[in-house]
């Protein structure tokens, strides 16, 4: 598969520095977001149960204010856990919730490491140097980088053989009443298109990932006014208003809110679907050289088992 800016269908999300000041503006509204961030992360840690997996370094990638930091720190006691996001407005948030970086902590006075670190950087140009993770988590955040394709070879790069990745993202179905509200006002794409889950499955394959897992499932949040929710979609970047040769002003606004309100349902309220996409996949030793365990024993992959080699 080849994906490349120009068709991308996030091809209008900007650059990597505009990314960076739009989430360091949206960062103190970030917070209206953690039910729905927080929902997701219990439902990626519930898949983590069925994975037999010890890490001693996991990296949370978009990491956001740091629940997902939390999660892997609960669950990772011993790891040594990094989160890494473009804003940095986003990263003080994230390091409110480590105790130790708190001014006054009698933790640092005594020379405690902080719980986890912290590092700004782009999701497809990660500051780290090969194999320096077995895990990668990352929970809401791929679907904002406009080049997905470049995304997985680096976080391959930067992972450690058997190691795994595990993530979420918005699938295409996200938004759909609200794309339906702005088709009935105006005829440009106001929302973001997301990547359809069996195309970010091809992504992992031609990155190198092995034994690629993708499912969805559809998760549907009901608000009560259509202002609410435009500023709660407004506060995460879902949906981007008129341009200056477009500007319409109150007049466009309140179009969307009448036609938001004509899609209340029988229960008086307006639904707003997600669609949420999970993948995990492996990065396997290369081929012909043979991994171990602590005890030094030969270990093959399960889906290796049974195969005969093939004869010359």
């Amino acid at each position: 598969m080849s994906l490349h800016a120009a068709d991308s269908p996030d091809a209008w999300l900007p650059p990597a520095r505009l990314t960076r000041l739009a989430f360091d503006r949206r960062s103190t509204a970030f917070g209206q977001l953690d039910f729905l961030l927080g929902e997701i992360g219990r439902r990626m840690q519930e898949r983590m149960e069925v994975i037999r997996l010890a890490p001693r370094r996991a990296l949370d990638i978009g990491c956001g204010h740091g629940q997902g930091l939390a999660g892997l720190r609960a669950r990772f006691p011993d790891a040594q856990i990094a989160g890494l996001d473009i804003s940095g407005a986003m990263l003080r948030e994230a390091g409110q919730r480590d105790p130790q970086r708190r001014p006054g902590w009698i933790g640092r006075m005594l020379g405690k490491r902080p719980m986890f670190d912290l590092v700004q950087g782009d999701l497809a140009t990660l500051p780290f140097g090969g194999a320096s993770f077995d895990l990668l988590w990352s929970n809401l955040a791929l679907h904002w980088h406009p080049e997905p394709h470049r995304v997985f070879p680096e976080w391959h790069r930067v992972t450690a053989d058997e190691g795994l990745v595990l993530f979420s993202l918005f699938g295409p179905d996200t938004l759909r009443e609200l794309r339906t509200a702005f088709g009935e006002v105006d005829l440009d794409a106001h929302t973001l298109r997301f990547v359809d889950m069996h195309d970010i499955g091809d992504m992992l394959v031609h990155s190198g990932w092995s034994t690629p897992v993708m499912d969805m499932e559809t998760l549907t949040i009901t608000y009560e006014s259509p202002e609410t929710l435009l500023r709660e979609v407004q506060a995460f970047g879902g949906f981007r208003r008129p341009g200056p040769a477009g500007l319409r002003g109150r007049r466009w606004h309140r179009a969307v809110l009448d036609a938001l309100e004509r899609q209340r349902n029988s229960d008086g309220v307006i639904p707003l679907t997600f669609e949420i996409v999970y993948g995990h996949a492996w990065k396997l030793a290369p081929r012909g050289r043979q991994a171990t365990d602590d005890q030094g024993r030969a270990v093959v992959p399960i889906d290796k088992i049974g195969r005969a080699s093939p004869r010359r």
